[in-house]
């Protein structure tokens, strides 16, 4: 059977969203992802999603092109005749990252569309879901539940104005979501009063957590942290930038709310340091800023085995590639503290998958099943998203 990488297409996506997505980083009214496809020589093809964001991992459209146009995919997949073989050439998949790449983050969003596009077309060759295939991964301590199961999404609140954020609360409190994240730091919001009011609305068995996205600086940390206590959040998200990360070693006792970690998560070397350094209780992972299912596996892992807790993420204007993507992935691995995802038909204007993997009331969503993703392209919303691509053909 010829199982080899035939050609690898690269495409530059811009996702439309329904509303502008705004917190203390950014503000988009659209979404740039790339997308991958891949065929095999049997005929089947797979695609990916990566997400590049400059702010998290430093990557962009045309870096991700870069990187994947030199990679030589069909050297590395080689032709495995079997589920498990083809697993093991996955987990040593390498997309070169730049020269100058300290923390191992890179070529995460181009890695991650390459492999998840390789997952999907192999698991659709050998007749295996991607939730099957994840679990032949040799990594010890992730946890993986004893059989796939139902997935419970969070709501997110973004910054916005005060009788919009007062709507969004009131629809998340009426669709029975159990866990709410809530931006916080945008300049010129009191967040005080914001999250008085919104903790009013949503109710006091709501679980509650904040997102500053490295909004405060480590002198008005203590300050800034005071002022979010009137929502009793039960974790509080990346609240410095990562270059001011070493603070927490000594703040975080202080600040007494735990402290997850996500712009500052986007690599093993990343995890090692925050375990080292003593700076988070829990890991944000996100596919994407992780780079594929393996990397992500592996600081799951690694938060197991140092006692963290765990947080599955999501980028903004995902399409429903990552969305399926993560299905698989929460749905198989037990123990996740929150998850984050599936938001499509609230966030996007126009989609690329045929079915709709948005979640349904309460947050819940069963697991994916069929070969690869469970998800299919429409080939005419992907054609009008599509702004630029490149083929490369290993014939």
């Amino acid at each position: 059977m010829d199982t080899r990488v035939r050609s690898v297409e690269l495409l530059h996506l811009d996702v439309p969203l329904k509303t502008k997505i705004r917190h203390a980083s950014h503000e988009r009214s659209s979404s740039e992802s790339l997308v991958v496809k891949v065929e095999l020589g049997t005929g089947h093809v797979g695609f990916g999603e990566g997400v590049p964001r400059s702010y998290v991992t430093g990557e962009t459209i045309a870096s991700t092109f870069d990187r994947l146009g030199v990679c030589d995919v069909a050297r590395q997949v080689g032709s495995p005749q079997d589920p498990i073989e083809m697993v093991d050439r996955l987990a040593a998949l390498t997309v070169e990252p730049p020269s100058h790449d300290p923390r191992g983050m890179g070529a995460n969003a181009a890695r991650c569309a390459l492999e998840m596009a390789l997952l999907d077309a192999y698991g659709r060759c050998f007749g295996h879901s991607v939730g099957v295939l994840i679990r032949f991964i040799k990594i010890p301590d992730v946890g993986w539940s004893a059989t796939p199961t139902w997935v419970r999404y969070s709501g997110v609140i973004t910054a916005s104005d005060p009788r919009k954020e007062r709507i969004s609360a009131w629809k998340m409190r009426l669709y029975g979501f159990h866990q709410v994240k809530i931006k916080v730091g945008v300049e010129g919001q009191d967040d005080e009063t914001r999250l008085r009011k919104l903790r009013k609305i949503l109710g006091r068995r709501v679980d509650i957590r904040i997102d500053a996205n490295e909004a405060w600086h480590s002198g008005e940390l203590l300050e800034k942290v005071q002022s979010v206590r009137s929502a009793f959040p039960t974790a509080l998200e990346q609240p410095v930038p990562h270059e001011e990360l070493g603070c927490l070693t000594e703040l975080k006792a202080k600040i007494g709310i735990p402290i997850m970690l996500d712009e500052s998560l986007c690599s093993e070397s990343d995890g090692r340091a925050a375990i080292r350094d003593r700076t988070a209780d829990l890991f944000n992972v996100r596919l994407s800023k992780c780079g594929g299912f393996f990397p992500t596996l592996r600081l799951i892992a690694m938060a197991r085995q140092s006692g963290l807790g765990v947080q599955l993420g999501c980028h903004p204007g995902e399409t429903g590639l990552l969305s399926a993507a993560g299905r698989h992935l929460a749905s198989n691995v037990a123990g996740l503290r929150y998850v984050e995802g599936s938001y499509d038909r609230h966030v996007l204007a126009s989609n690329v998958t045929k079915e709709d993997p948005t979640f349904r009331y309460g947050g819940w969503a069963k697991p994916i099943s069929g070969p690869g993703l469970g998800v299919t392209i429409d080939p005419i919303a992907l054609g009008r998203m599509t702004r630029a691509r490149r083929e490369i053909s290993y014939d």
